[in-house]
């Protein structure tokens, strides 16, 4: 069966995963942060539904496409199904309909872009920078 594998499962060397500069949202006070810092360096909510196969494959695909330090930007992570109150005062704050998944591009206290679905995959982060 070793052989069987080897030749049918791919390599069996261990997959180095890419790991994102990821800052968890989980609580409704963190939005007013992201405004105040969204003034001084770039904020960005991916919003994520952990029992959705579009989202999870979304995910991957940012994660994979994923180019920028810390330095350039926060990045933040909600698991909108957990965190469902955050998710709603997302919306309402940020004043965006929601969606999931869905990215959303802070600056000055405003949202100045957002994406759902495969249009994330099309953003390009470094143009608000």
């Amino acid at each position: 069966m070793g052989l069987f594998n080897k030749i049918f499962s791919g390599s069996s060397e261990p997959k180095e995963e890419k790991v994102l500069p990821w800052i968890a949202l989980t609580n409704v006070a963190q939005l007013e942060d992201i405004k105040a810092k969204s003034k001084t360096k770039t904020q960005v909510i991916f919003k994520h539904s952990t029992r959705c196969g579009i989202s999870r494959m979304v995910m991957k695909q940012f994660v994979s496409g994923y180019n920028l330090t810390e330095s350039d930007l926060d990045l933040y992570y909600l698991d909108l199904l957990n965190y469902r109150d955050v998710s709603n005062e997302t919306g309402y704050k940020f004043q965006v309909m929601h969606e999931s998944p869905q990215l959303l591009v802070i600056k000055n206290g405003v949202v100045v872009a957002h994406e759902s679905h495969g249009a994330i995959n099309s953003m390009n982060l470094e143009q608000f920078v």
